[in-house]
């Protein structure tokens, strides 16, 4: 990394500085998504997984990666990037970054990771920077064109002073900085409240997951967590109560500053609802100066940032040694102390055995990336070291991949869900271990089954975690959905119910958890949010089933392109069950909807930085789901740049002889999709044929509905509108007779529907139509009518009531 700051570069840079709760990661998604393409880099894998998961249920799951060291979930052609900033892919260019919490660019261990992002990593057309308003005199100084801006906090957070366990508010998060101090304040709680959800940073997102959604559902009404909280984890939070004001910060026991206090604190008040924080009365008050400056958000700025050199030299281990070691040449930066890293290359680069085998750049690049493997454990460092060794031993020798005997010794004893908690949790952490180094594929023979293998070991330990922690925390009597999911009221055999989902809540009796017993409800949510979009079956009337059982069904929204969820059954679901599923579930509506549109991008093309007729035509696409008549677009088309236009294009958009349409969204899956929407929109029965048949009577459809199913009255018949466009498209070529004869004939109409669809078309497919058309080009071209487009259902003029129809009579092509 060049210590030195960037040049000024023509992309934009904003920097969102200000408090918590002023919605700058909202914001930040926003902007992302008004772009074709767009990259975020969160601070941890929690927040990264919750970002995915919003980003998702507006785009759908087929158009956003989610890439962090231990987890990857990519679709075959992603346009967003939802990452921790280390696993920022930054060799992938897009036209939006944005990087979350950049004050961490002054942590002492992982501040050089967000100081490169800072100068290095940015968008081809825009560039944001989010976190505290500290960095405002840094972040003018390194990138003097930025615009810098103050996010207001949307609420007031004030301080209440001590209190006691018993006397905490509902909707109060309790605060400490050991998991062993959290497991004592939890177990408190529960005596005095019956009920609390625990959140540790060490936890896999799939057991802080089901812990949120427990308590954001209301099913129990404390929270107790480390400051694993304090880093944009949403929460309906009323009062945050710290236990603790100092933490051991990885080098040494130390006071925490006013702006960490004020980072946990701002937690409390979530968007207009006003918040408190103070202090369990086992601690004393709070200073007046520290109150009033986490009150006021009045902060030190940043003075220095954590740095560490990037133009590393992989001659020999020494040189990458020296390398690491270079001081920075700008009076901003200070040298990073230490890193986990660095560590294990100074002890590696001892070893005989390893210095043996580094002997070229290649080997010297190896040993660096092995270096890289995070201890999650965080016990002795020798331990550790000890493992990277071996890893490295194995990946020199023989074809350079690991043993898969010796990587399933080390796996094997992992997968064992039995235990109390600090056993569970240790075991996670080793898992954890392998599950990054599953990732690196080239590291081993068959990287996919291994990734499967120690996912599901992570998952297994981490369902059992969460139930180790609801049987610990959370009384039966507060809590329901801890028991096996078996409903106890009525029985396969017994049960008189008519409806399609009956059998719902017996799902999980049938199916074996990790332990060979009946699967959770946690379990069973888990693999339904887990599950990829082609792992779900959605019939022609919106419902929506999982591994065979019905799950959901699609209901009428405010338009097509919104249609609503009604899980079946929903009383049968915890409330923190019902939240996860619904989640996951509208990103799969998302993904339905996409594919109706033929992959159209929507969301990116309607933003507020497109120009006004790209986001008007694009949004006439999008509500017409992909297909709108010549004479809606044509005003904006006509006003619309070049570039515009190509751009539009590469899209799959088409100007037809009487629509304007996405090709994909023509398709007979798409259409299929289309089909359902409207369906669901109009609330009444797919016309019979409706996609299947090309040909349809028109009295199969009521006023208006032709369109909006994909159809065109043509006379007494209703053609999709992929055959009108062919006939159109016959019908204009010079030698288009026979091409429109073959087509009639595929359609099989009589003589008088043939005719009366030519008159529509307003073409003769026979001997010498090509020549009138000529005849009738050599009379005068005028320009077509900008008339209303024509709705469903209903009937153009004879010979061209539209542009449409001009078109195909030899009318001038839109440009």
């Amino acid at each position: 990394m060049n210590s030195s700051p960037p040049s000024r570069s023509a992309a934009i840079v904003v920097a969102e500085l200000g408090p918590t709760n002023t919605g700058k990661t909202h914001r930040a998604i926003e902007r992302m998504l008004e772009h074709d393409s767009g990259m975020m880099g969160l601070p941890l894998r929690l927040l990264a997984r919750e970002v995915y998961d919003r980003v998702t249920a507006r785009v759908g799951e087929g158009r956003v990666a989610l890439m962090t060291g231990e987890e990857k979930r990519l679709p075959p052609r992603p346009d967003y990037w939802i990452c921790t900033v280390e696993a920022m892919p930054l060799d992938r260019k897009v036209d939006f970054l944005a990087v979350d919490e950049i004050q961490l660019a002054a942590h002492r261990e992982r501040g050089h990771v967000f100081t490169d992002r800072l100068l290095h990593a940015r968008g081809r057309k825009e560039t944001w920077f989010l976190g505290a308003d500290t960095m405002r005199p840094m972040l003018q100084s390194l990138i003097p064109h930025a615009s810098v801006k103050r996010a207001t906090r949307l609420s007031q957070l004030r301080y209440a002073g001590r209190r006691s366990l018993k006397s905490l508010p509902p909707r109060s998060a309790v605060v400490a900085f050991s998991a062993d101090r959290v497991y004592e304040l939890a177990e408190s709680l529960r005596r005095l409240r019956g009920g609390v959800a625990v959140v540790l940073g060490a936890l896999s997102p799939r057991t802080r997951n089901a812990q949120v959604a427990m308590y954001q559902s209301g099913e129990v009404q404390y929270l107790v967590a480390t400051d694993a909280i304090g880093m944009g984890l949403n929460l309906d939070l009323n009062h945050v109560a710290f236990a603790a004001l100092s933490k051991y910060d990885g080098a040494e026991q130390r006071d925490l500053f006013s702006d960490e206090l004020a980072q946990i604190a701002g937690r409390a008040g979530r968007h207009l609802n006003d918040g408190s924080f103070g202090t369990l009365n086992t601690l004393p008050e709070l200073s007046p100066r520290v109150v009033t400056a986490i009150e006021s958000h009045q902060f030190p700025a940043v003075r220095s940032l954590i740095w560490r050199n990037a133009e590393l030299d992989f001659e020999s281990p020494e040189a990458l040694l020296d390398s690491l070691c270079r001081a920075p040449r700008h009076n901003a930066f200070i040298r990073v102390e230490r890193a986990d890293d660095f560590d294990a290359l100074k002890d590696l680069s001892q070893i005989p055995a390893v210095r043996d085998l580094v002997t070229d750049r290649a080997a010297v690049e190896l040993l660096w990336q092995v270096c890289q493997i995070p201890d999650f454990r965080k016990g002795l460092f020798g331990q550790h070291v000890g493992l990277l060794r071996e890893t490295f031993l194995q990946l020199s020798a023989g074809d350079g991949t690991l043993d898969p005997t010796w990587l399933g010794k080390q796996v094997s004893p992992l997968d064992d869900v039995s235990g109390d908690l600090h056993t569970l949790m240790d075991r996670l952490a080793a898992i954890r271990i392998w599950t990054y180094i599953s990732q690196r594929s080239s590291w081993l023979h068959d990287a996919e089954q291994w990734q499967e293998r120690t996912r599901h070991i992570e998952d297994a330990l981490g369902d059992a975690l969460h139930e180790r922690l609801v049987e610990r925390f959370v009384q039966r009597a507060a809590r329901r959905s801890a028991r096996r999911f078996v409903r106890a009221t009525t029985t396969p055999g017994a049960s008189g119910s008519d409806s399609p989902f009956a059998k719902l809540g017996l799902l999980l009796g049938e199916v074996s958890g990790a332990d060979g017993g009946a699967m959770t409800e946690e379990q069973f949510v888990q693999r339904v949010v887990d599950a990829t979009h082609e792992t779900f079956e959605v019939d022609a009337l919106g419902g929506i089933s999982f591994e065979g059982q019905p799950l959901a069904r699609l209901v009428r929204g405010t338009d097509r392109r919104s249609p609503q969820l009604a899980l079946a059954e929903p009383e049968v679901w915890t409330g923190g069950a019902r939240r996860r599923l619904e989640r996951r579930l509208q990103a799969l509506a998302r993904d339905l909807v996409t594919e109706a549109m033929g992959g159209f991008p929507a969301e990116s093309l309607t933003g507020a930085g497109r120009s006004p007729v790209t986001r008007g035509l694009s949004y006439r696409l999008a509500e017409g789901v992909g297909v709108i008549t010549r004479a809606e677009a044509w005003e904006q088309w006509g006003l619309m740049d070049e570039e515009s236009k190509e751009r539009l294009r590469s899209l799959g958009v088409r100007e037809g002889r009487r629509y304007f349409y996405v090709v994909d969204a023509l398709a007979p899956p798409a259409m299929e999709r289309r089909s359902m929407l409207t369906a669901l929109f109009l609330q009444k029965p797919l016309p019979k044929g409706v996609p299947r048949d090309v040909t349809l009577e028109a009295a199969a459809f009521g006023p208006r509905e032709a369109r909006a199913f994909g159809y065109e009255v043509l006379g007494s018949v209703a053609l999709r509108i992929d055959v009108v466009e062919r006939l159109c498209e016959a019908l204009r070529h010079p030698q288009g007779g026979p091409r429109a004869q073959a087509l009639f004939q595929e359609l099989r109409l009589d003589a008088g529907a043939r005719a009366a669809v030519l008159r529509e078309l307003g073409g003769a497919a026979g001997p010498g139509a090509a020549q009138k058309r000529r005849r009738r080009r050599r009379r005068g071209n005028k320009p077509p009518s900008h008339g209303q487009p024509a709705h469903a259902g209903s009937h153009p003029s004879p010979r061209g009531s539209g542009p449409g129809a001009r078109g195909a009579q030899g009318g001038p092509k839109p440009e």
